[in-house]
């Protein structure tokens, strides 16, 4: 499992070096293989090979003839690249993947239990920002299966 959040450097070759404390876990569920795609909130996804082949197979099956569903697959599947972590545990990201993210020097890598994001530090700074003045927790409009969960 994936969780919390790691401030890293991007070099100059465009490569991020994964924390130690995920490098055993990815060598050993996936032989350190990752695709790492789009998302639509800007920031990158990286997933281990074998639980994006899971998710690539849910995309795949969706209806063709549904404007919706193509546009799924073209985002998610159709910006997907393998990548491997090299022996020092880093990641080399496309570049054109790092402009779409607006990836610069700082990025955070934040944990999502089966993946990672990964987005511009800055950026991630401000929609946390954003999401928190957006929580009213005296008035929270949550599903009924939501209403149990306690934190």
């Amino acid at each position: 499992m994936f969780r919390g959040v790691s401030s890293l450097n991007l070099d100059a070759k465009g490569r991020i070096a994964i924390p130690t404390r995920y490098r055993d876990q990815l060598a050993a569920t996936c032989a350190s293989e990752l695709v790492i795609t789009v998302d639509k909130d800007h920031c990158l996804l990286i997933y281990p090979k074998p639980i994006w082949l899971e998710i690539e197979e849910k995309l795949k099956a969706l209806p063709s003839f549904d404007e919706s569903a193509r546009n799924l697959q073209r985002l998610y599947i159709g910006n997907a690249h393998e990548i491997d972590m090299d022996g020092q545990g880093r990641i080399l990201l496309p570049q054109e993947l790092r402009r779409f993210a607006k990836l610069d020097k700082k990025v955070a890598l934040v944990g999502q239990i089966n993946k990672f994001e990964l987005w511009d530090e800055e950026i991630w700074n401000a929609r946390q920002e954003a999401w928190l003045e957006k929580v009213d927790l005296t008035n929270l409009d949550l599903p009924a299966e939501f209403k149990s969960l306690s934190i």
